[in-house]
C-alpha cells in the first residue's frame, strides 16, 4: 500500500544516508557525521589551520618556526614527531605552575592522567576548557547511531556501572585525574538535560562517589529495582562489567534484604547517595524473592538476561586487551551482542563505530576529522628502533591510508600536543565516505593489561629482576619466565611463570618467599597497576613455578609450528591456548601476593 502524504513527509524527515533515524533530533546528528566524513581531508586541513592559529603565540610552535604560519606543508616540514618523554620538560613546567603560553595560547585547565611511563608515574596530558565540548559532541553522536540498529531505546533505561577515580593536584595547583573522572564531574554531565534515549538507572550521586563499594552497591541496587526497565547493560570496559557481576555474586543477599525492607544497607553512609536511592527504593518482597531465587542457583550462565530480561545488548569496550573477556561476557549474558561504540583516549577523542552491533572481531572505528588533526606512522613490527641520526619518519595523512596496512596514530590537538605519538597500533579496514576506518590492534609494546593498566616488556623485566633478588639467599635464580593476563578470574590478574635453577649448595625457597616475590613484583609496577590493585580492578599477582625443562618444551612446540630454532626467543607474554595449557600442566606450585602494593594518588 502506498504511503499517505503525511507518512511520506515523515519518512523524508527521518531518512538519512546512514539509515532511518529514530527521531528528528537524530537526523541532524547523522547528517553531521555524513558531512564531516564526506569532506574528510579538507576538514582535517581546516582543523590543523585552526589549531595553529589558536596557538599562534605558543612557545613550542614559535621554537619550531611556526609563528604566524598555519599551512600544512610548513607544519610537516618544521614540527617534529614526538613522544611523551620529548614533551616532558614542557609538561613539567606547566605542572609546576608556569602559566605562560608554553604549548597552548589557551590556559591549560587540568591534566588528564594516562597510563604509566617507564619511570612508573602517570602521564599528564594537558587539556583546555573547550575540549570538554568536543568530547560531549562525540558522545552526542553515539545514541543516534545506536538507534539505527536497536529500536525503542527511549522506552527504557540503561544500567551502566560508571565510576570516578582518585585525583590529585600538580605542584602548580592544576587538577590531575582520569579523563572519565573529569567528564563525570563536569557540569555538562552533572546537569545534562533529560534525554529519553539516555536515561540511566544509576544516580549521579552514586557515580560521583569515590568509595568504590558504596558506588557499586547503590548502582547495583538501583539496577535491580528497575530490572524490567533496563534495555542495555554496560560499563566502560568489559572488565568493569564483570566486576559488577562478581559484586552481585558476593552481595546479593544484602541487596535482596534491602529490596525486601525498602531500606538501604548501613554500609552506604554517603548522604547524597542515600537520598537518591530513597527516591526509588520501596519494600518489594516479590522482587526480593526473585533476586534470591536467581542468585542462589548453582549456575550463573545467562544471569544478565535472567535478572534484566529486556536487555538488548551490552555496551562495553571489548577490543584490544579487553577481547580476553568476551567468552565470560557471553556466558553471563546468554550471548547478547556487545556494542563497542567509540574510540577515545586521554590525549584526544577520535571517533565512533558506525556499525555498533557487529561482532567484536569486526569492530572498526570511523575517525571524526573535527576532533583533532591526525597523521599515521607506518608500523613495521620488525623494524629496529630509530637512532638519533636516522631521518625522521615519514607520516601519512589519514586520507591516504591504505586498507590492510597497520599504522601508529599521531595526533595534534587543540590543547597543544603537536605530532604526538599516541602508541596505538591501528589497521585500516576501509572507508566511510572519505573517512578511514580502523581496527584497534593493540597498544604499542604493551604485554599485559587487565583493566586500564598497561605493562610493557621492560617494566615486567625490571619487576622480575627486583623480585629475583629475594631468591639470592637460597642460591636460586630464575632461568626463564613468561606471563599472561588471566581473565578467567574476577577481577583478572597477572600470572607469571617461573622456571628456577638452584645451585648445588642451595635450597628450594619456601612458599612465603615466593609470596614476597609476588608483592615485590607488584611494588615495581606502575601507578596505574598499583591503583587498580588497591581498588577492585585487578586481583593479586600470581607466580606459578614450573618444573625444570618446561621452557624447552615450549620452544620445541613453537619450532614444531614453524618457528626458527636460530631466531627463537622465549615469549615474555603468552596468549596462545595450547602453550598456556602446556605451562599449566607443568606447574609445581602457585603463589599469590599476600597484600596490596603501596599506592597513593599523591606519589609515584
Amino acid at each position: 500500500m502506498a504511503p499517505t502524504a503525511t507518512e511520506a513527509v515523515a519518512r523524508r524527515v527521518v531518512t538519512t544516508a546512514l539509515g532511518v533515524a529514530a527521531c528528528e533530533r537524530d537526523v541532524e546528528k547523522l547528517e553531521f557525521i555524513e558531512e564531516k566524513t564526506r569532506d574528510f581531508d579538507s576538514e582535517q586541513e581546516r582543523v590543523l589551520a585552526e589549531i595553529l592559529a589558536r596557538n599562534n603565540g605558543a612557545e613550542y610552535l614559535r621554537r619550531h618556526g611556526m609563528e604566524g604560519r598555519t599551512d600544512r606543508a610548513a607544519f610537516k616540514a618544521c614540527v617534529p614527531v614526538v613522544t611523551y618523554e620529548d614533551l616532558r620538560p614542557e609538561i613539567e613546567r606547566i605542572a609546576n605552575g608556569d602559566r605562560s603560553n608554553i604549548i597552548s595560547s589557551h590556559p591549560i585547565t587540568e591534566f588528564l592522567t594516562s597510563s604509566g611511563t617507564s619511570a612508573g608515574e602517570r602521564k599528564l596530558m594537558p587539556t583546555i576548557e573547550d575540549e570538554l565540548n568536543r568530547r560531549q559532541m562525540l558522545y552526542s553522536l553515539l545514541m543516534p547511531v545506536m538507534n539505527l540498529y536497536v529500536p525503542g531505546l527511549d522506552k527504557g533505561k540503561g544500567l551502566y556501572f560508571l565510576f570516578i577515580k582518585s585525583e590529585t593536584k600538580t605542584p602548580g595547583g592544576l587538577p590531575a585525574r582520569p579523563v572519565l573522572t573529569s567528564y563525570y564531574k563536569s557540569d555538562i554531565f552533572k546537569h545534562r538535560p533529560y534525554d529519553p534515549y539516555n536515561v540511566y538507572t544509576s544516580p549521579t550521586a552514586a557515580i560521583l562517589c569515590t568509595d568504590s563499594f558504596q558506588s557499586m552497591y547503590s548502582q547495583m541496587l538501583c539496577g535491580l529495582v528497575a530490572r524490567t526497565e533496563v534495555l542495555r547493560v554496560g560499563a566502560v570496559f568489559a572488565s568493569g562489567l564483570l566486576r559488577a557481576i562478581r559484586f552481585l555474586q558476593v552481595h546479593w543477599k544484602e541487596l535482596a534484604h534491602d529490596i525486601r525492607t525498602g531500606t538501604m544497607s548501613a554500609k552506604v553512609v554517603e548522604p547524597s547517595i542515600r537520598a537518591a536511592v530513597d527516591e526509588v527504593l520501596r519494600p518489594d518482597a516479590e522482587l526480593a524473592d526473585f533476586v534470591e531465587a536467581e542468585c542462589a542457583k548453582d549456575s550463573w550462565e545467562g544471569i544478565i538476561t535472567r535478572v534484566w530480561p529486556n536487555t538488548k545488548y551490552l555496551d562495553v569496550i571489548v577490543t584490544g586487551a579487553m577481547a580476553q573477556y568476551i567468552p565470560m561476557l557471553k556466558y553471563y549474558s546468554g550471548g547478547l551482542p556487545m556494542a563497542c561504540t567509540m574510540y577515545a583516549s586521554s590525549e584526544c577523542y577520535f571517533g565512533l563505530n558506525l556499525r555498533p552491533m557487529c561482532d567484536p572481531s569486526e569492530v572498526s572505528y570511523t575517525i571524526m576529522p573535527n576532533m583533532g588533526y591526525f597523521e599515521l606512522l607506518p608500523h613495521d613490527p620488525e623494524a629496529k628502533p630509530l637512532c638519533k641520526d636516522d631521518p625522521p619518519p615519514r607520516l601519512v595523512d589519514l586520507a591516504d591510508a591504505e586498507v590492510g596496512k597497520e599504522y601508529e596514530l599521531v595526533i595534534t590537538t587543540y590543547a597543544g600536543l603537536c605530532r604526538y605519538r599516541v602508541g596505538d597500533i591501528l589497521q585500516v579496514t576501509g572507508f566511510h565516505n572519505a573517512a578511514p576506518q580502523f581496527r584497534f590492534v593493540r597498544r604499542k609494546n604493551v604485554l599485559l593489561s587487565i583493566d586500564s593498566d598497561k605493562t610493557d616488556e621492560a617494566e615486567l623485566q625490571a619487576a622480575v629482576e627486583r623480585a629475583s633478588a629475594l631468591l639470592a639467599p637460597y642460591d636460586a635464580r630464575i632461568a626463564e619466565y613468561t606471563s599472561q593476563a588471566d581473565a578467567t578470574t574476577i577481577p583478572g590478574h597477572y600470572v607469571v611463570y617461573w622456571e628456577l635453577m638452584v645451585g648445588e649448595g642451595g635450597e628450594w625457597p619456601e612458599a612465603a618467599v615466593f609470596e614476597r616475590c609476588c608483592l615485590e613484583m607488584e611494588e615495581a609496577l606502575n601507578a596505574v597497576y598499583r591503583q587498580g590493585r588497591n581498588g577492585d580492578a585487578i586481583g593479586p599477582l600470581e607466580i606459578r613455578v614450573v618444573r625444570g625443562g618446561t621452557f624447552e618444551e615450549v620452544m620445541d612446540y613453537a619450532i614444531s609450528r614453524g618457528a626458527s630454532i636460530n631466531q627463537y626467543k622465549a615469549p615474555r607474554c603468552v596468549s596462545f591456548g595450547p602453550i598456556i595449557e602446556l605451562l599449566n600442566s607443568r606447574v609445581l606450585s602457585k603463589h599469590f601476593s599476600p597484600a596490596c602494593p603501596t599506592y597513593s594518588p599523591h606519589k609515584k
